[in-house]
């Protein structure tokens, strides 16, 4: 059983300057709450009980986020403030959390790196900071390890998209298609429309075996001259078996602004105190 995540959270997020000159992406706000937690949340509900979050010099912020604020605690209690005492103590709950910084940003192939240690010889899950899924069923993460523990392979998770949208993704070459995942021969990263293999993209989501690491350490810089994790990917196909599986959620890219909006009017709608006054607001504004 895959106990063990990794959350990459060391990238500059220049999608959302200047913000993130100050505030970490992954702490920007759905509402009451930043992104991150949702991610790690979707990881406690896949049964993860140890994540590695991989932050840099700037991103203060997130540890101390899901640290326990003593000061603040005590001033809620004292002042019976019993439920927001809860919300604020409860944060991160139920999972292990360990952090390690990033010294350099040289790609995502670089950032798993950092978690050799932490993983060993151990399969282990990666989910990424600027992808959010919500799923009514199973978490996206869940279906991911479920198809590992039947494979006991690497498994890559992946969304349908837009011909005209294949270069902005890892795009997957299947070799054989089962009833709802599928074998690959290859992946290809970020490939123009006319030279895309597929429309299944990898989208933020990873079951991988520590093979990988092997790989990491001796890939050459690719695409806008990082390490790519989809690289190493590609060269770990030749040893192992990689399988990848379109997951069953509602996926929002937190680093694109339309998404993130949309995540947060989603999240209000659900929200039984807030969802009458936001779709009377949608209401006047359409």
């Amino acid at each position: 059983m895959i106990k063990k995540a990794v959350i990459p959270a060391a990238g500059y997020g220049t999608r959302f300057l200047p913000i993130t000159k100050a505030i970490p992406k992954e702490m920007l706000p759905i509402i009451d709450r930043p992104t991150i937690e949702f991610i790690v949340e979707e990881a406690k509900m896949s049964g993860i009980d140890q994540i590695l979050i991989i932050v840099s010099s700037n991103k203060n912020a997130i540890i101390d986020y899901f640290d326990h604020n003593l000061e603040l605690e005590t001033i809620l209690l004292n002042k019976s403030k019993q439920e927001l005492f809860n919300v604020v103590h409860d944060i991160g709950e139920g999972v292990h959390l360990f952090f390690v910084r990033q010294k350099e940003q040289l790609g995502l192939g670089h950032a798993i790196l950092q978690a050799e240690a932490f993983t060993a010889d151990e399969p282990f899950a990666v989910l990424l900071g600027d992808d959010m899924f919500v799923s009514e069923g199973k978490p996206a993460l869940k279906q991911l390890i479920d198809l590992h523990q039947k494979t006991q392979a690497s498994v890559l998770g992946t969304m349908e998209v837009s011909y005209e949208n294949t270069q902005k993704y890892g795009i997957c070459e299947p070799q054989q298609t089962h009833e709802d995942y599928m074998e690959l021969r290859g992946v290809v990263e970020k490939p123009a429309p006319e030279y895309a293999p597929s429309l299944y993209a990898i989208a933020g989501r990873y079951v991988l075996t520590p093979t990988i690491y092997k790989y990491l350490k001796t890939q050459n810089k690719g695409k806008g001259g990082e390490i790519q994790l989809t690289d190493a990917i590609l060269r770990l196909m030749s040893e192992e078996k990689v399988y990848a599986k379109n997951m069953e959620a509602k996926r929002y890219d937190v680093g694109s602004k339309i998404d993130y909006i949309e995540a947060i009017i989603d999240r209000a709608l659900q929200d039984d105190t807030l969802k009458e006054d936001i779709q009377a607001m949608l209401k006047r504004k359409g």
